[in-house]
């Protein structure tokens, strides 16, 4: 009988797979090695629609921010500099 948590050890991968695999396409399940996380199964859809959503976010840098972007950059660190100099005084 498979635990309801949604964590399973290594070794019960090995004598349970089934029993893991058809949990795993109902919800995604942890599996644990040495009592830690270590790999999350989940369903292919799960798996898509994750991917997916890592496609949506984009990497830039200072020299790719729009000028009002980076105007607002400078002055939250200019204000968090500010606030830090006053904590210390």
């Amino acid at each position: 009988m498979p635990k309801s948590s949604g964590s399973y050890s290594t070794s019960d991968l090995s004598r349970k797979s089934g029993d893991i695999i058809a949990e795993a396409l109902r919800h995604p399940v942890t599996i644990t090695q040495r009592n830690k996380p270590r790999l999350v199964l989940l369903n292919i859809e799960d798996y898509q629609r994750l991917m997916k959503q890592s496609d949506r976010r984009t990497i830039g840098t200072i020299e790719t921010m729009s000028d009002e972007l980076f105007a607002e950059f400078e002055n939250a660190v200019e204000a968090y500099a500010g606030e830090d100099e006053a904590g210390r005084s």
